[in-house]
């Protein structure tokens, strides 16, 4: 027995499924879930010492690679002076400054813990300051745990095929409206259903949560038209696609200016955070400010506003992210190209760092689309890349990502892995 197999079978007499996140337990693929000891760079390393080349990144933040030396001496200088306060940090307005010069719709910021504090809170910021109670959400976008959001969600409940989560009130439900990614007209239906009810639109602009999105032309677009016309409020919730498409986001990439952002992943550099802000009107609302109440004690944790600072002050380097553009880019067509030789038809979906191949001939452009994969084929593509040494998520309906650290030996690899586990299951 190997010692993640081992670990596992232990684990799981103590702990739910014996992971702590249910898409880690490899449901949708088989097998068992690999129990990871150290990483760096582009690897990550087995407790049976396994080494593979990582596109996972703990899901999208290791944009930098695995242990980085300038954000690891950042985390170390800031635990040496003490790892939780409780109190205000002169390292909270120095990653605030910067996530507001780098978002361009963000005039202030407040830092908590995870982006599903961070969506939690912007959906309340958002009914607090219209009056309003419903909110339209997205078939496939997940936007966290908590109950009014986990509606039609993506991630992990579409992977193990949970529908709406039990322990979610219908009264929390009944508020929740969804619609159709890409779909502008499933959004003016509930504009037309519920005029002056509605407080927000949520959506995650790139998904990443059902597999990799892009919207269409006008799409985005629409929905701020849509929104301003209402008086509702637009989130995007970039905890995903924040820093990850561009220094600003899906925002910048598509010139498009919402209310409030939420944020997570790569602003704490692999530590566990998150953050919502928008425009100083609405923002200025929160407590103490503003009547609407959200706290977190471990909000603005030193350490992760550390390895934040350390993070964004890399990504900000010139040619930054059009070295990440050129390996994705490398990456990409050396995919399609494999397919091509082998006369493989699969929908693949790429912008900037984050991809997913979907076994659909596609196009996939909506959680319908999406759903056409063959998931089971996925799996077996997914054990032959595991064995081949290439990690992806072990999920159909996530992205994969592209860090820094990659190199052209790591494309090498992975195109040669890809095109054997592609001929194994043919």
């Amino acid at each position: 027995m190997s010692r993640s197999s081992d670990l596992f079978s232990k684990s799981r007499k103590l702990i739910p499924g014996g992971v702590n996140s249910p898409v880690r337990a490899f449901h949708s693929v088989g097998g068992e879930p690999l129990f990871i000891s150290r990483a760096f760079g582009s690897k990550i390393v087995d407790a049976d010492g396994n080494i593979y080349i990582d596109y996972v990144g703990s899901w999208g933040p290791m944009i930098l690679g695995h242990a980085h030396e300038e954000v690891l001496t950042a985390i170390a200088d800031a635990a040496q002076k003490g790892t939780s306060f409780g109190a205000p940090t002169e390292m909270e307005f120095t990653l605030a400054r910067m996530v507001i010069e780098a978002v361009p719709s963000m005039e202030m910021v407040r830092m908590v813990n995870s982006g599903t504090e961070a969506t939690m809170s912007a959906i309340r910021l958002a009914r607090g300051v219209t009056d309003r109670d419903k909110i339209v959400k997205f078939n496939g976008c997940y936007h966290g745990h908590a109950d009014g959001l986990l509606v039609k969600a993506g991630s992990g409940v579409l992977t193990l095929g949970i529908p709406d989560s039990p322990g979610v009130p219908e009264d929390y439900a009944k508020n929740t409206l969804v619609s159709e990614y890409n779909d502008l007209d499933s959004v003016k239906v509930h504009f037309d259903r519920n005029p002056d009810e509605i407080a927000a639109v949520i959506l995650e602009p790139i998904p990443g949560n059902m597999g990799v999105m892009i919207p269409v032309d006008g799409f985005l677009e629409g929905l701020r038209k849509l929104t301003e016309k209402s008086g509702a409020l637009l989130i995007f919730d970039e905890v995903m696609s924040g820093f990850r498409v561009a220094l600003g986001g899906a925002q910048e990439l598509f010139g498009i200016d919402p209310d409030i952002t939420t944020l997570g992943k790569v602003i704490g550099g692999g530590l566990p955070v998150g953050a919502y802000g928008g425009k100083a009107r609405y923002m200025s609302q929160m407590a103490p400010e503003g009547p609407i109440y959200q706290a977190g004690t471990l909000s603005g944790n030193p350490l992760a506003m550390a390895a934040g600072i350390a993070t964004l002050n890399i990504l900000k380097r010139p040619g930054t992210y059009e070295s990440l553009e050129m390996t994705s880019a490398a990456l990409a067509d050396g995919l399609a190209e494999v397919n091509s030789s082998l006369g493989v038809k699969l929908a693949f979906n790429r912008i900037g760092s984050m991809f997913t191949t979907f076994f659909t001939k596609g196009p996939v452009n909506d959680l319908a689309g999406a759903k056409y994969s063959d998931a089971e084929r996925f799996g077996e593509y997914f054990m032959g890349m595991l064995e081949e040494g290439i990690y992806l998520a072990p999920s159909q309906f996530e992205a994969a990502f592209v860090s820094l650290a990659h190199t052209d030996e790591d494309v090498t690899r992975t195109l040669e892995a890809h095109e054997k586990a592609l001929k194994m299951i043919l």
